[in-house]
C-alpha cells in the first residue's frame, strides 16, 4: 500500500537519496527522501495552480474539503494501523485524532459556505459630497498564494498533512506543499493518497497538494525560502521554529512565519480551591500530565501553589497518582532521550527537590515530580523552559503577592489556568489582567490538554509559545492566517470577484 514516495502535483516521484523510518514497533520502511529540488517543482506547481483555486468558488472548496474527509476515513483503518505502528501511540488516540482532523475539514467547508470569513464591507460613493466626492470602496479577504505546512511529530493527523494548517489554507484558497515528518512518514503518505484522490475526483488543479517527505535540514530551509511561497504553518521545537523564523524574515520578501512552537502552561492553585480539593485536582492534573506520555504543546507542567498543608496534600496526592502510571511508549528516540535529558537537569538542580522520578528507558517514559519555592523559581530561567513529556514542577510561593510575581515573570504560553472558588475571586481578580497577557486560552477548574475545535478557540499565544499572537492554529480563526484584504475602489461589477457582487 506504501509507495515511499513524494507526491508532486498529483504524481508519485522517487528521489536519490532515501531513510528508513524508527517505528515504535515492528518493521522499519524506506521512503525517498527530500530535496530542494523537488520542494521547487512543488512550489512551482503550487503557483500554477493558484491562478484556477484561488479563484474557484467556496461551493467548490468546501465540496473538495469534504471529500478529503471522505477518503481519510476511507483509509481510516490502515492509518490507524500503521499510525500506531509508527508513533506508539494507542489506537484509541489516533481513530480520536482522525475524527479531530476530518471534523475540522468538515468545519472549515461550513465556514467558508457560510461567507462571514471574508470579512466584506462596502462604502458606496457619495459624489455629492462636499468638500471632495467619496468612491465606491468595496473590500475583502482574499487568499494569499502558496503556503508551507510543517507536520508535528506529535501529532500525525490531526497537526500534519491534512491538519489544521492544511485545513485553514486551502480553505481559505491556497495550494498547500507539506514537508512531512519523519516520525510518522507512513501515516503521511496515507493522509497524501487521501488528498491526492480528492483533488482528482472533485477537479482540482494538481498543484493544489504536494507532499515533500523527509529529506535534510536544507529541505525545510529551501521550503520557506521559496519565492513562490507566501506564508508557513510550523509545529515544533523552540529552536527549530525560530531558526525557520529567522529565515522568513531574511527573505528578500519577508513572510509570516506561523509558528505554534510550545508552551508550559501553568496552573495557579488558589488557596480556598486548595482547601476544599487539593487531592482531587492532584489526581486531575497527574492525569493530564501523563496523557500521551505528556507529549501535548497543552502539557500543564507547572503548578504554582500556596505553601502550607494544602500544598504538602497537593504533593502527595499528585505523587501517589503519577506513581500508579505505567511507562509509556514516546514518539521518537530522539524525544525520549530529550526527556531523559530534562529529568536529569530537575534533578542536578541545587534548588530542586525531587519528589519522584523514573525517567524509563529508551523509547519508554515514567513520570517525574519535582519540588521548588517561587524564589528559585523566580531566580532561575531554566526552571520555566518547557520539558516534553511527563514531568511536573510544583513552585511553592509565601502568598498570592508572590504568586502574582511569579505571573508577571512568565513568557508567553499557550494557556493559563485558574483553580478557584467563590471565595478566591479576589485573588483571581489579581491575576486575571496578568494571564490574559500572557497567554493566548484562560481555563478556570480544567486542564488544559483538550483543545476543541470551533469558532471561540484560540491556540496561539505571545511568544515563544507562537510567533505570531495575533493568530490561531486551531479554530475558524486559523483561516485569517491565510488572507489578506484587498479593497476595490470604483471597479465595474462585471470584473469584481464573484463574492463581492
Amino acid at each position: 500500500m506504501l509507495k515511499g514516495e513524494h507526491l508532486i502535483a498529483g504524481h508519485w516521484v522517487g528521489g536519490e537519496t532515501h531513510f528508513e523510518s524508527s517505528p515504535a514497533h515492528g518493521h522499519p520502511s524506506r521512503f525517498a527522501a527530500g530535496s530542494p529540488a523537488l520542494v521547487d517543482q512543488a512550489a512551482q506547481a503550487a503557483e500554477e495552480a493558484f491562478w484556477r483555486f484561488g479563484d474557484a468558488s467556496r461551493g467548490k472548496r468546501a465540496t473538495f474539503l469534504r471529500r478529503i474527509a471522505e477518503e481519510i476515513d476511507e483509509r481510516g483503518n490502515a492509518i490507524t494501523e500503521i499510525g500506531t505502528r509508527e508513533t506508539g501511540l494507542p489506537e484509541a488516540r489516533l481513530v480520536g485524532e482522525r475524527a479531530r482532523t476530518v471534523g475540522q475539514l468538515r468545519l472549515f467547508a461550513d465556514h467558508i459556505e457560510d461567507g462571514a470569513y471574508l470579512d466584506r464591507r462596502h462604502d458606496p460613493a457619495l459624489p455629492d459630497r462636499k468638500p471632495a466626492s467619496r468612491p465606491d470602496l468595496r473590500m475583502m479577504q482574499r487568499p494569499i498564494g502558496p503556503v508551507a505546512v510543517f507536520g508535528a511529530s506529535n501529532f500525525p493527523l490531526a497537526f500534519s498533512v491534512a491538519g489544521g494548517d492544511t485545513a485553514s489554507a486551502l480553505a481559505a484558497g491556497c495550494p498547500v506543499v507539506v514537508k512531512g515528518h519523519t516520525a510518522h512518514p507512513g501515516t503521511g503518505e496515507l493522509v497524501a493518497q487521501a488528498i491526492d484522490t480528492a483533488v482528482r475526483a472533485t477537479g482540482m488543479p494538481s498543484g493544489v497538494f504536494s507532499l515533500v517527505q523527509g529529506g535534510s535540514r536544507e529541505v525545510g530551509q529551501a521550503l520557506v525560502q521559496h519565492p513562490l511561497i507566501k506564508a508557513v504553518g510550523f509545529t515544533g521545537s523552540l529552536a527549530g521554529g525560530r531558526a525557520l523564523f529567522d529565515l522568513c524574515a531574511r527573505r528578500p520578501e519577508p513572510i509570516l512565519f506561523y509558528g505554534e512552537l510550545g508552551s508550559v502552561n501553568p496552573m495557579f492553585l488558589l488557596p480556598a480551591a486548595m482547601a476544599s480539593r487539593a487531592a482531587e485536582i492532584a489526581s486531575g492534573w497527574a492525569g493530564s500530565l501523563t496523557m500521551g506520555a505528556g507529549q501535548f504543546c497543552t502539557n500543564p507542567g507547572i503548578a504554582f501553589v500556596i505553601e502550607g498543608t494544602e500544598a504538602e496534600t497537593f504533593v502527595d496526592a499528585a505523587r501517589e497518582a503519577l506513581s500508579a502510571v505505567d511507562a509509556q511508549t514516546m514518539l521518537t528516540d530522539g524525544t525520549a532521550e530529550a526527556y531523559r535529558a530534562s529529568v536529569r537537569r530537575f534533578q542536578s538542580h541545587p534548588g530542586v527537590d525531587e519528589a519522584m522520578s523514573a525517567a524509563g528507558g529508551h523509547r519508554a517514559a515514567r513520570p517525574a515530580l519535582f519540588v521548588t519555592d517561587a524564589e528559585t523559581w523566580l531566580a532561575d530561567e531554566i526552571l520555566s523552559e518547557e520539558a516534553f513529556g511527563p514531568l511536573g514542577l510544583v513552585v511553592k510561593a509565601r502568598d498570592v503577592d508572590q504568586m502574582v510575581a511569579a505571573a508577571h515573570r512568565l513568557q508567553g504560553q499557550l494557556t493559563c489556568t485558574l483553580h478557584l472558588d467563590d471565595a478566591d475571586a479576589d485573588a483571581a481578580r489579581r491575576l486575571m489582567p496578568v494571564l490574559e497577557r500572557k497567554a493566548g486560552r484562560v481555563l478556570a477548574n480544567g486542564f488544559p490538554t483538550g483543545v476543541e475545535v470551533c469558532d471561540a478557540m484560540v491556540h496561539g499565544g505571545p511568544y515563544p509559545a507562537s510567533t505570531n499572537f495575533g493568530a490561531t492554529s486551531v479554530g475558524t480563526l486559523a483561516i485569517r492566517r491565510f488572507l489578506r484584504p484587498v479593497c476595490y475602489q470604483n471597479l465595474p461589477e462585471a470584473i469584481l470577484p464573484a463574492d463581492l457582487t
